[in-house]
Order: C-alpha cells, then structure tokens, then sequence
C-alpha cells in the first residue's frame, strides 16, 4: 500500500505532452479484502485494461527506459506507458503477469525485503489481517521472466518518521538483500506511502537507486525529478472510462472535461472501444 488516490497537482502536462503515465497498482485478485477494494483489481478487470492500452496503441517503457531519456534528452514516445505494482502481493503476481505477457509488455513490481514469503504486517491495522506476499521462489521466476523487481522498504515503515540510521538501514538492507537474492541489481524504489522528504531522496539517491516512485497523480516527463516521480494510482473503483482519461491526462473525466471545456468532447469520442 502506497497512499491513497490523489490527483495531479495544476501544471502537470495533460494530453498531447510528452509525460508518461506511470500507472501503480496493488493487488490484483479475484476475491479482494472488503477493506483493501479500493486498492484491488481484479483479474478480469485488468485484463480488459491492458487489453485496451494495446488497442490504443500503447507500448511499455521500464524504468530504467525514462531514466536513460531524461539522461540523454531523449524524447519518450508517443503513446508509452511505465507499468507498476507496489508490495509484491502473491495473487497479484500470479493474475498479473499472464496479462502482461499476452500484451508483450514490461512491468516492476516493488518488493518489501525483509517481508517476502510473509504477510502484509503494515496491513494488519487497516485490512484487519494480513494478505499472502510472494516468497523468494515466486520473485525469482518473476524476474527470469523479464520483469523488474524493485525496493519497496525491509518493513513498508513510514521513512520520514524514522530516525536517520534506521532509515538509511531500511533503504539500504532492503536493496541488498533483494539482490543478494535476485543476483541482479536492484536500483528502482518506491516510498512505502509514498513518503519522502528532503533528506530521505538524497539518501535515496546516495545508495545508488536510479529512480524513486512516489503517488503524487500527474505524468513525468524528462524534467521530472527521477526521486519523485508522480504515478496514476489504479483502484478497484476505476471504470474503464476513468483509466482511459487517466492514462491520456493523469485526470479523471470530470476533472478534464472542467478544466478543458466543450472542446473536450470531441477528442473523448475517439477513445473509443471502452466497452469491449
């Protein structure tokens, strides 16, 4: 769990920039915890949302692609989109990936370190249990399969309330122990609740992640600050019309059709094929 949905601040670029939308998911489940829904989608659903990025067109980028072309300049592509999951949930991984892989496209998946094989413990207060976590041999097979894995935190803590050295302990046991155990690097971190502050994105920076994912909602584009890069936060109550906007606009509808007018309509009509 990362934070709850939140909105792209005035500014952010908007349908026909250069952004791209970095969607975050959670859990993706046929039987979602009555008090995790909002962060749940089920398989079915999912299914229907990759398989309408691929009819519009649209190709993954992987982290590691962004932080490449803000280096160089680069221009991203039109219509590319950075796929990923927070917390490493077993059922996510499992109903996921076949989705992914019928489309042919890229997604990391941010793992808690020192919780893999367990149970969603930061859950406890809020779901009222804890939910299944992938164990070592589920991230293995994930990452031989293509995708990435990246730091989600040893214990998914509130990083800004922890002193220096147990911060800094979190950031950086969480990345060695998933590459001692992956045997690949691991330079990709999401913010448990997608927390920050000044000192925790240098230290971030300081261990060596190339890139940092926080939930502020908005596209990033090459000016984006690689340590906080905004994501699209995909929930349970999202219909298709609502990913379709957001994806283009990091917006909900209602909130792009306010802010552009009637002259929003007309581009909302060639969306289309929301309903397959």
């Amino acid at each position: 769990m990362s934070g709850h949905h939140q909105g792209p601040a005035q500014g952010n670029p908007v349908e026909g920039s250069s952004g791209v939308p970095i969607l975050m998911y959670h859990d993706v489940t046929p039987t979602p915890a009555s008090r995790f829904r909002f962060y749940s989608v089920t398989p079915e659903v999912f299914g229907r949302q990759m398989r309408f990025l691929a009819r519009a067109g649209y190709s993954t980028l992987s982290l590691d692609d962004l932080a490449h072309r803000c280096a160089s300049r680069a221009p991203l592509p039109s219509r590319s989109v950075i796929i990923t999951f927070d917390d490493g949930f077993k059922s996510c991984i499992e109903h996921a990936v076949p989705h992914l892989e019928r489309f042919g496209f890229s997604a990391t998946f941010f793992v808690v370190a020192g919780l893999v094989g367990g149970g969603s413990q930061w859950l406890r207060e809020i779901v009222g249990h804890e939910l299944p976590l992938a164990d070592w041999g589920l991230l293995r097979w994930l990452a031989g399969r293509g995708f990435t894995c990246g730091a989600h935190g040893l214990s998914h803590p509130h990083l800004t309330r922890l002193s220096p050295d147990a911060r800094r302990h979190e950031l950086a046991e969480s990345k060695r122990v998933l590459e001692a155990q992956l045997e690949r690097p691991v330079v990709h971190l999401a913010y448990p609740y997608g927390e920050y502050d000044p000192e925790t994105r240098t230290m971030v920076q300081e261990l060596g992640y190339r890139t940092a994912c926080a939930v502020r909602g908005g596209l990033s584009g090459l000016d984006t600050d690689l340590y906080a890069l905004r994501r699209i936060a995909v929930g349970g109550e999202d219909s298709m019309v609502d990913f379709a906007f957001r994806v283009r606009t990091a917006r909900f509808p209602g909130e792009y059709l306010r802010a552009k007018g009637r002259g929003a309509l007309a581009w909302a009509r060639k969306l289309g094929g929301l309903r397959s």
